[in-house]
């Protein structure tokens, strides 16, 4: 059962922004087991999971059911081309934790609601080195994701090697100040 993983740290440590989100729901992008929905939705935040796995997914509804959690599971295949899966939908935050496909990268600012925060942590090229993945297609080079979301406000941005687990990773949280 994978209900103990911990959510990600970064998360944790910036909590309180989730206090400052405009109304609506957050996504939680690729959500796998759901470990960083289930720990906002424990808050009492609406979140939906969207992922392609329905047995993942499944677990998360049978975990919301149980705990009466403010989730919704949206099954998802986000790399379909020519789909626009996130078109007319609009989130108060939206969470991606080591998940990249670059053709999202602009539909991810575009589904974010004025003031909604964007949190993103995937891997760096550097990864390679010493584990998964390893495909360039997954791995950010250095200062990309920073590029990819420069028209948001930076409300933290670290890159580099992070301990616990061992892994190279960006960390973006970045504010939509559209109007």
């Amino acid at each position: 059962m994978h209900s103990n993983l911990s959510p990600a740290a970064f998360l944790i440590e910036h909590q309180a922004l989730f206090d400052s989100l405009p109304p609506g729901p957050v996504l939680d992008l690729a959500c796998g087991h759901g470990r960083n929905a289930l720990y906002l939705a424990r808050k009492g935040i609406p979140v939906w999971c969207a992922d392609r796995n329905p047995e993942a997914l499944a677990a998360i509804a049978a975990i919301a059911e149980a705990e009466r959690l403010p989730i919704v599971c949206w099954q998802l295949d986000l790399e379909q081309p020519d789909s626009a899966p996130l078109a007319g939908r609009q989130f108060a935050a939206i969470v991606v934790c080591h998940y990249l496909h670059r053709p999202l990268m602009p539909a991810l600012q575009a589904a974010l609601l004025p003031q909604g925060i964007i949190f993103y942590e995937t891997f760096l090229s550097q990864q390679a080195q010493i584990g998964k993945p390893s495909n360039p297609d997954f791995l950010l080079k250095p200062g990309e994701l920073k590029q990819h979301f420069a028209s948001l406000q930076p409300l933290h941005y670290v890159e580099g090697e992070h301990q616990q687990p061992h892994r190279f990773s960006a960390q973006l949280i970045a504010r939509n100040h559209a109007h």
